[in-house]
């Protein structure tokens, strides 16, 4: 099977990375001066652990956005998307009543948004994607770095 288009994005905005680092640094520095004294987990506080489960919490939310990554892949059957690690979908140019690249501008932040006028968003930056229309009236769109590349070849894939 040909691949028409791929691409592959991931959130590399320096701003978002920054702020997430700083809010993973906080938690550390507020743990109680105890901890590091090297007192015995007995004679932990509440509030200790609160904390301790708090910044594990978040350096999860720091591993999740490392990992995170918008997959796209046309070909000649169709259209496949892949936000992983969440959701993966598969549509037939059969299934398709419209596509078009489209500006889609701000829907509200990244990631995925539901109950958009374009049915649900998957993106990682930017305002540019593929609005998809299905023949069974559901909506999607799926942002994309390479508007021209993908203009390009949703023209050559309406023509075949």
């Amino acid at each position: 099977m040909h691949i028409e288009f791929k691409e592959v994005q991931k959130f590399t905005q320096w701003w978002l990375w920054l702020l997430l680092i700083a809010i993973s640094v906080l938690p550390l520095l507020l743990i109680d001066r105890t901890l590091i004294k090297g007192d015995v987990w007995a004679d932990r506080t509440l509030s200790d652990f609160g904390l301790i489960l708090g910044a594990t919490a978040i350096f999860a939310v720091l591993g999740l956005f490392f990992t995170m990554k918008l997959k796209t892949a046309i070909d000649k059957n169709g259209i496949q998307m892949h936000f992983f690690p969440f959701i993966k979908k598969r549509v037939a140019w059969s299934d398709i009543k419209n596509v078009k690249v489209v500006n889609y501008g701000f829907v509200g932040g990244w990631g995925i948004r539901l109950w958009t006028t374009y049915g649900t968003v998957y993106n990682i930056k930017g305002n540019k994607g593929l609005a998809v229309e299905l023949k069974n009236g559901k909506k999607f769109l799926i942002g994309t770095q390479k508007e021209t590349e993908l203009k390009e070849v949703v023209e050559k894939m309406s023509l075949s």
